[in-house]
């Protein structure tokens, strides 16, 4: 049985030439089946793009951050705040770029308002020369789920 949160509603839009042409452009470009497909995944990151930083609604996502490896404490830093966060930071990946750079990609989850706090707190460190925070409403399943004791 099929939940009604995912029954597909049909939704008529009118374009002008050139926004019409424009979207085919960006089906064909993106990969997607079709104008429908292309239409909800632009309404879905445009949804996600407007999530609240201050409630707590449940997200996952990616944290990208550019550094400079070299500035002092920096590295303890990012850690420091990425222990203090041990519950959201589920993995981090480093790349190391060229003139001394890193780039770092954390796998977050948890509330909004908590990410958003780990993104700012990490983009504000002497040393981060970017960082951004990506996020979507689909969550991971729980990593260690828990065991039922009989």
């Amino acid at each position: 049985m099929q939940h009604s949160k995912n029954k597909v509603k049909r939704v008529s839009i009118s374009l002008t030439t050139e926004a019409y042409e424009q979207l085919d452009r960006y089906t064909s470009s993106k990969g997607f089946q079709s104008r429908s497909q292309a239409i909800a995944d632009m309404i879905h990151q445009s949804l996600i793009a407007t999530l609240n930083p201050f409630e707590d609604e449940v997200a996952a996502g990616t944290i990208t951050l550019v550094y400079q490896e070299s500035k002092t404490d920096l590295l303890h830093k990012i850690a420091e705040i990425e222990r203090r966060y041990i519950n959201e930071v589920i993995s981090s990946q480093h790349i190391l770029l060229e003139n001394n750079h890193t780039m770092e990609v954390l796998l977050v989850q948890g509330p909004t308002s908590t990410l958003h706090s780990i993104c700012n707190q990490l983009t504000s460190c002497k040393g981060v020369r970017t960082g951004k925070l990506a996020l979507t409403t689909i969550l991971m399943p729980p990593i260690h789920p828990r065991i039922t004791k009989h």
